[in-house]
């Protein structure tokens, strides 16, 4: 069977590259299975401290979901597969090691719902990023209504999926979709730098400043109140008596 996720780990950073170029890296089912076991495998190891997500060749991150396996399939098993999806995207946003999103073409439908669960976007320059559904007589639904808005606010997330309309990664950069936009060559590099950047800093601090910024997306959480438990949480730790200890010595 065609290895459908491909998996590297370079200094404490994970790749997973999802592998079907030939079909423009659609997230088939089986796809969407692979990927769910690749990302638990390398969230639950411990020398993996960031995870950078990309797509095989030059074409495509990921061009969409399969739609042709729509078709062959019963309404509750589409709606179980939402589901599935919805929980998977929920566990890469809500990962507490920083998740990257290399942009290297089409993310289109599923593909930029993808994109839009991990913490920190790059594009190529190539890259073309679209909800295109209500072409097809449908809506997103792998979290596309719900995270396109909180990034791109109400109006301009209504724009692009009332029209399926696509922007490029310069549009998506002006509009906060993406943060930088590369040549494709130096998308990868420029993932894992940022990456190395971030593992600098402590890993505590870094887990809970991502669950500190989740929470004020989340409708039944106090995200104030939850900064402050988990700044308290912090404060108590091993690193943070290390770190300042070695700040006010001017130590590294």
């Amino acid at each position: 069977m065609e290895n459908l996720i491909l998996t590297s780990i370079e200094n404490g950073v994970a790749t997973l590259c999802l592998n079907r170029p030939d079909k423009l890296n659609a997230l088939s089912r089986a796809m969407i299975y692979a990927l769910a076991a690749a990302f638990e495998k390398v969230e639950e190891d411990k020398s993996v401290q960031a995870i950078v997500i990309t797509g095989s060749g030059e074409k495509a991150f990921v061009a969409g979901a399969d739609i042709a396996e729509f078709l062959s399939i019963s309404k509750d098993e589409v709606l179980g597969l939402c589901a599935y999806v919805h929980d998977l995207f929920a566990q890469i946003e809500n990962c507490t090691k920083p998740v990257i999103a290399c942009i290297n073409g089409f993310a289109l439908g599923g593909g930029l719902e993808l994109a839009m669960a991990c913490h920190i976007r790059l594009a190529s320059e190539n890259a073309v990023l679209g909800l295109p559904e209500t072409s097809l007589g449908i809506i997103p639904g792998y979290g596309g209504t719900q995270r396109l808005p909180a990034i791109v606010g109400k109006a301009k997330a209504l724009e692009m999926i009332l029209s399926a309309g696509k922007v490029n990664a310069l549009e998506a950069k002006n509009m906060g979709l993406v943060s930088y936009v590369l040549p494709l060559a130096d998308l990868h590099q420029k993932a894992l730098a940022l990456a190395q950047n971030m593992l600098k800093t402590d890993a505590l601090a870094r887990s809970e400043a991502i669950q500190a910024v989740n929470a004020h997306f989340d409708k039944h959480i106090n995200g104030f109140q939850r900064e402050i438990a988990l700044f308290g949480e912090c404060f108590g730790s091993d690193g943070f008596t290390q770190r300042v200890t070695a700040f006010l010595h001017k130590e590294k």
